[in-house]
């Protein structure tokens, strides 16, 4: 029985910042019936806080505590591997402030790590210093494997293109943290209190989100409101458990199951 959900934000609930249909509804039930959920993304760009407050400003009754990024993974992620460490960071505030609260220190002098995250404004000396630092021996992580993101004028390089750039010049690859790795979806199954086998992964992409809840344990299901469609799915020798228009169209099905 599904209990809990994983709900991708960007092609799932908003798309180039607006509500798709149903989503707001969907959501607002979720709270009003007390059922664990998280929204689920790896835009690093921003805190809990702005996602949070970025998504009521368009209808859904969420709090910062229902947001769990790319950043905030990453986060843990190094402290796990060593707390108190530090690193050279590449992104925006949301991936600062959540290495900061995890106890790391930010700098570019002799860091353990170079972390890559999203931002709509790469700056080439940034990109150069931080594979200098990889070139010399820092650890070098990637919030995520996105080689594009939208933006209002269309997508945009992502946190994974920029990653292809710094590994090509030093020959090292990036150890990437958010989804399809299954540390983010251990992570947030972790803050919920859940089960991955009570659980379902509700994604628009079958190359991050399936796979993601796949290679979990979880359940799957993809709409087709985003990135992903129908004639899409048979270039993948892995199969979602549902396939639906849109997010609405999931609530039927889970209650007859």
């Amino acid at each position: 029985m599904i209990t809990a959900h994983l709900l991708d934000m960007d092609g799932v609930l908003v798309r180039g910042g607006q509500p798709i249909s149903g989503s707001v509804g969907y959501v607002a039930g979720l709270v009003a019936r007390g059922e664990p959920f998280q929204i689920f993304t790896n835009n690093s760009r921003f805190t809990p806080e702005d996602h949070a407050e970025r998504l009521r400003a368009v209808g859904f009754a969420v709090q910062p505590e229902h947001i769990y990024t790319s950043a905030l993974a990453t986060a843990r992620f190094m402290a796990l591997q060593k707390h108190g460490s530090t690193a050279y960071v590449i992104g925006d505030h949301g991936l600062v402030e959540a290495l900061r609260q995890a106890g790391c220190r930010i700098t570019e002098f002799a860091p353990e790590f170079v972390v890559l995250g999203d931002t709509i404004s790469y700056h080439y000396e940034q990109i150069a210093t931080g594979a200098e630092l990889v070139a010399k021996g820092a650890r070098f992580l990637a919030t995520n494997p996105d080689a594009t993101g939208p933006t209002e004028r269309g997508s945009h390089p992502a946190c994974g293109a920029v990653a292809a750039l710094i590994e090509k010049a030093t020959g090292r690859q990036p150890y990437f943290v958010g989804k399809p790795n299954p540390f983010m979806m251990r992570g947030a199954l972790d803050r919920l209190g859940v089960r991955a086998v009570d659980t379902i992964m509700v994604g628009d992409r079958m190359d991050t989100d399936v796979l993601a809840g796949l290679e979990s344990g979880l359940r799957t299901a993809l709409v087709l409101t985003g990135v992903t469609k129908l004639a899409d799915i048979e270039r993948y020798p892995f199969r979602p458990d549902y396939v639906v228009e849109c997010l609405a169209d999931l609530g039927q099905i889970i209650v007859n199951q």
